[in-house]
């Protein structure tokens, strides 16, 4: 039988291992924050902002964000109906209520026309969210925040090593929220990580982290406001600092696996693979896969193409509009047609050339196989 194909999994080294018993066998005490206070600064330096608070995942993060933003009961967020539930879940936390827009078909992030289409009085903020690495147009959606008074929010959970024109995804908007989950490039098992560049937001993200306590408080337990609890251990920051001083290879590797299936499928007529925009990098985090409507091939004939083969098949996202918590928007033709016709690709650190070929050989049959 051939062997599994999984669709993902982490790079785990001995440093990972020896950072984790570290933590768990001294970290306590005095020490019970000086990984975490660590993994911080470290991601503070790779990303290029002033402040970096880690958290027990990235919804944890955008919930933080969202809160200390002001974002409440009658309030509009704008985000793609292309995402995945953890995106907006954080909104309806709050009270307020999600507006889906439409997609770009080529780089299946949100569509900025759309979203200034969306803009009403009640509207707060504009999530933007980087899609397997693939990144938002970033210029185009800061410029309609600007116009219009609107904070931009870049849930960057799937972009760690994107760059968009020099600055790394999730270090230009309002704030960024990032995903540690063991899926991710940099995992940490689950975690999430929020960055800011702007002093008070940092500050209110601070307070509300810690059960509403405020850094400057000096009375023990005693906690101005009701807050949350999103903290990270510091067993799981040990992982991240192991993970962050291997992070240029962690993210060659994504780079360099998607440049194999690019080499292999890029030239078929029909199928297109994630984006590279002129002056951006793309941290590649899931090979992406859409096939063209006349080639016949479909979201179920690929999923059962792989399992004949022992590899793991990933969907694209469903539309969010389209699950039972929402309200259907199928005027969003773009987001309710690609989940048809796409598939995520294996990719993981250790995946080898014949491991890719195997995928792409299943591929390469579908599109020779028409409906």
């Amino acid at each position: 039988m051939l062997s599994r194909i999984l669709y993902t999994k982490p790079s785990i080294t001995e440093r990972e291992v020896a950072y984790a018993t570290d933590a768990a066998a001294n970290g306590w005490g005095e020490r019970c924050y000086d990984y975490i206070h660590r993994f911080e600064a470290a991601f503070r330096a790779h990303l290029g902002v002033k402040h970096a608070i880690a958290t027990s995942s990235c919804t944890g993060a955008l919930h933080l964000g969202l809160a200390a933003l002001g974002v409440g009961v009658g309030d509009e967020v704008i985000l793609a109906d292309t995402n995945w539930i953890a995106s907006v879940a954080p909104i309806t936390y709050l009270g307020a209520a999600p507006v889906f827009v439409d997609v770009k078909p080529d780089s299946w992030c949100v569509d900025p026309a759309k979203v200034e289409a969306a803009i009403t009085p009640r509207t707060k903020a504009i999530l933007a969210v980087h899609i397997y690495g693939n990144l938002c147009d970033l210029d185009a959606l800061l410029d309609i925040g600007r116009r219009h008074g609107l904070p931009v929010i870049e849930d960057a959970a799937e972009a760690m090593g994107s760059v968009w024109h020099g600055a790394r995804a999730g270090s230009l908007g309002a704030f960024g929220a990032f995903s540690f989950h063991g899926t991710k490039t940099v995992t940490t098992g689950e975690g999430g990580m929020f960055v800011t560049n702007d002093d008070a937001l940092y500050e209110r993200v601070l307070t509300l982290s810690n059960h509403g306590r405020a850094r400057g408080q000096t009375k023990q337990f005693w906690p101005d406001e009701v807050g949350f609890k999103y903290k990270m251990s510091n067993i799981q920051a040990a992982f991240g600092c192991a993970q962050m001083e291997r992070i240029d290879d962690l993210i060659a590797r994504k780079r360099t696996v998607f440049a194999a299936y690019r080499d292999r499928l890029g030239g078929l007529n029909g199928l297109a693979l994630n984006p590279e925009p002129a002056g951006t990098l793309n941290g590649y985090w899931m090979p992406t896969a859409v096939f063209a409507p006349g080639t016949g091939v479909t979201r179920e004939r690929l999923q059962a193409a792989f399992a004949a083969e022992n590899i793991d098949a990933r969907v694209f996202f469903w539309p969010l509009s389209s699950l039972p918590p929402f309200e259907a928007k199928p005027e969003n033709t773009v987001s309710y047609d690609l989940p048809g016709r796409a598939i995520n690709l294996p990719s993981y650190h250790d995946l080898t050339d014949t491991e890719i070929e195997r995928v792409c050989e299943v591929v390469r049959a579908e599109m020779g196989h028409k409906a």
